[in-house]
């Protein structure tokens, strides 16, 4: 069964490009007679609210979208990934990590030649991997669990790779193949829970895609770079990979990619200026 998925956090209001990928994830299913599911990833409960949920499913009704079978929140979700959670802990590929943000810049040797960035933000340098935090420290605040990732790596395999049916933001497409030394080398140990929200996006993004069968993943080219840690953690979970599939995305007059803070583009602002359907698929090239 062909089937994608749309899974907007409800943080902000719906722009243009979440109308983009919305619509051709919607339209990559039905040409295929496929399903096309909703999931609202609100795991970040300090910045999610009700009325930007209710606002998702109004845009998307709007835009003539439709969505196969229930929604998905993934606030229900958070016991699912503790439970993931505790496996990994008890295979010993996880750690308590209490570095804040200006310890891991410190600990960076060469800041002159900037700061080493993964697809999860700042490479982390691994300082509390040997110092063996107990457990005991996830009750501190900012306290976070970390995906040791050699040790990952080594329980994943060897065969590192996933199927592209878009494009990476250098053109990458078809089959494409990361090695392990690859993996720890730019993605490093990353962050797999945060006391606040109990998961992560990598985390949950991978159990969810699973959950509801999602064959294709359409999503931004700004994901592109994750869909290693992605694969990754498909393979420490027993999980199937599905093909995936990247966008370009939707910019501003200056390039800059569109933020749920420009409400300009905001696809309820379209809408009360008396704008069509249509005419916002146009706007996107669609």
């Amino acid at each position: 069964m062909f089937r994608t998925r749309f899974a907007p956090s409800p943080t902000g209001p719906l722009h243009l490009g979440h109308a983009y990928s919305a619509c051709l994830a919607h339209d990559m299913a039905r040409a295929q007679n496929g399903e096309f599911v909703l999931r609202i990833e609100d795991i970040d409960q300090s910045r999610a609210r009700d009325h930007w949920t209710t606002g998702i499913y109004e845009d998307l009704t709007w835009l003539g979208l439709t969505w196969d079978g229930p929604v998905l929140a993934q606030s229900d979700q958070i016991p699912s990934y503790r439970g993931q959670l505790k496996s990994l802990w008890d295979k010993g590929l996880l750690y308590v990590c209490t570095c804040k943000r200006r310890d891991i810049l410190a600990a960076i040797s060469a800041p002159q030649e900037g700061v080493p960035m993964s697809p999860d933000g700042i490479l982390y340098p691994g300082t509390c991997r040997t110092r063996g935090i107990g457990r005991e420290a996830q009750d501190l605040p900012d306290a976070v669990l970390r995906l040791d990732m050699k040790a990952a790596c080594h329980a994943a395999g060897t065969e590192l790779s996933f199927q592209e049916t878009g494009s990476g933001p250098n053109g990458e497409t078809g089959l494409q193949r990361f090695t392990a030394a690859d993996a720890i080398s730019d993605i490093g140990d990353i962050v797999l829970a945060r006391r606040d929200m109990g998961t992560s996006y990598h985390l949950s993004v991978v159990m969810d895609d699973a959950l509801q069968n999602i064959s294709h993943v359409v999503r931004g080219q700004d994901l592109y770079d994750a869909t290693r840690i992605h694969v990754i953690l498909q393979k420490l979970l027993g999980l199937a990979t599905p093909l995936y599939h990247h966008h370009d995305l939707i910019r501003d007059d200056v390039g800059k990619r569109l933020a749920k803070r420009d409400d300009a583009r905001a696809i309820s602002r379209y809408k009360a200026d008396g704008a069509t359907p249509q005419q916002v698929r146009a706007r996107v090239g669609l």
